[in-house]
């Protein structure tokens, strides 16, 4: 398993508009640089991809939409696809 965690302090946000669908669901794959979620600091909106060096299935969300996170917070649990 392996965490992808919040790179900066803000609010995060699953997806770019609240009428759109999330950038990730639970059981999708993630790919390294994809865009995982937004963080809006300081009313810029940050898009966050998955930096975190490997690809795999996303289990598990930690955070709520529209809520506040801080720097290193864990946001999302990924299974690490087989190579």
């Amino acid at each position: 398993f392996k965490i992808i965690l919040a790179p900066l302090v803000g609010t995060f946000y699953s997806s770019p508009k609240p009428e759109d669908p999330t950038f990730i669901n639970i059981g999708e794959n993630v790919q390294i640089g994809q865009i995982v979620c937004i963080i809006e600091a300081m009313k810029i909106f940050n898009e966050i991809e998955n930096d975190s060096g490997i690809s795999g299935e996303l289990v598990h969300t930690y955070v709520k939409d529209g809520t506040p996170v801080e720097y290193g917070q864990e946001l999302f649990v990924l299974r690490i696809n087989n190579v």
